[in-house]
């Protein structure tokens, strides 16, 4: 049976950078210290640019292009760094999986059709758009890796985005939600606060030696509203008057994701694990979802992991959903941190949406 391995990951987050006190001010709820003391954020970056009325400014409209303006767009950057570094060109994929709940266009694959065309792939490549969030990466991963290992594909690509700046507005992000009957309501602004947009990718070979690769995969499913978004769908749009404002926003249920948080990633940790306990003290770098900077530190500190060992850019970038841990794993390759083909042993491990949860041990 192939090994599956980690040929090359790239990564693409955009340089404008949006404070406390700015979003605040946009989207008003939490003072700029509250987000700070709540989140552990003292940024996050965004590809458009935001008024002081808390509107997306879309990139300007005139007859050349402006690039990059959209989520295929930055998933195109990430994709060809991850390619360039695995020495793979377009038509060798077998399969392009986009993992995002903020594709350009909802219907028909988009995002993925559109990179299947701009990166040249094979007429019999798959192209797939994935609606999933933060634990989405490593769940898709696990996924591939499992269809790899069977003989059918060799070279398979996972590209993950997130994409929030085009979609916010004062209205929409600071309206509220009722996430059960009997529960209190959640206001959106918190997505503001803690969401930032960057795109990552992985190109996975199923070439590797015996003892290298994917070690170790694992994925599952559970039933819990960690972050809802009720409008867009069939049931709640708008022109048929079912959609309220706060139905468009993606709004995080932040009881709920820090009281699941720890229970996940421990069973990602675990099934990780599983089969090999004795590499537990190897393991170089953890590539984690970070939902925020305090949570991520609490939970950190709470399983005994050495801190230094946790990759972390949440506080800089802010939660960039499914493709947070990509961006921190190409960063890593890029500083040389951690190298390809070197042995060294990293973890990737996500939980999020409505759940998703997943994990590969990986040595590189």
């Amino acid at each position: 049976m192939p090994t599956v391995r980690f040929a090359g990951a790239g990564a693409f987050v955009p340089s404008r950078s949006i404070s406390n006190e700015r979003i605040a001010k946009a989207f008003p709820g939490w003072t700029a210290e509250h987000i700070l003391e709540k989140t552990g954020i003292l940024e996050r970056r965004y590809l458009w640019e935001i008024d002081a009325q808390g509107n997306a400014i879309p990139p300007p409209d005139d007859d050349l292009p402006v690039y990059p303006a959209t989520s295929t767009d930055m998933c195109e950057i990430a994709l060809r760094r991850a390619l360039t570094q695995a020495g793979v060109e377009g038509r060798e994929l077998d399969a392009l999986f986009v993992v995002t709940c903020t594709p350009d266009e909802l219907n028909f694959n988009h995002d993925a059709m559109l990179l299947h065309r701009r990166l040249g792939c094979r007429s019999d490549t798959f192209a797939l758009v994935v609606d999933d969030g933060c634990g989405g990466t490593p769940y898709i991963i696990d996924m591939a890796s499992k269809m790899m290992e069977s003989g059918r594909f060799k070279t398979v690509a996972v590209v993950a985005s997130s994409l929030l700046s085009p979609q916010l507005n004062r209205e929409v992000y600071t309206s509220e939600v009722v996430p059960a009957p009997g529960r209190k309501p959640l206001n959106a602004y918190l997505s503001a606060y803690v969401f930032g947009d960057g795109a990552g990718a992985v190109v996975l070979r199923a070439d590797g030696e015996e003892g290298q690769g994917i070690l170790r995969s694992m994925s599952g499913n559970a039933h819990s509203e960690l972050v809802l978004r009720r409008g867009g769908g069939m049931m709640r749009l708008a022109h048929q008057g079912r959609a309220r404002p706060g139905d468009m926003a993606f709004v995080v249920d932040g009881l709920k994701v820090a009281e699941s948080y720890s229970i996940y990633m421990r069973r990602c940790i675990e099934g990780a694990l599983a089969e090999h306990p004795a590499l537990r003290s190897e393991v170089k770098r953890y590539y984690f979802h970070q939902p925020n900077k305090r949570l991520m530190d609490h939970f950190v500190q709470k399983v005994g992991l050495p801190a230094e060992r946790v990759a972390m850019n949440v506080h800089h970038y802010g939660n960039t959903s499914a493709a947070g841990m990509l961006i921190l794993l190409a960063e890593d390759l890029e500083a040389g941190r951690v190298r390809l083909g070197s042995g060294d042993l990293v973890m990737v491990a996500a939980v999020g949406a409505n759940v998703h949860y997943g994990a590969q041990l990986v040595r590189l």
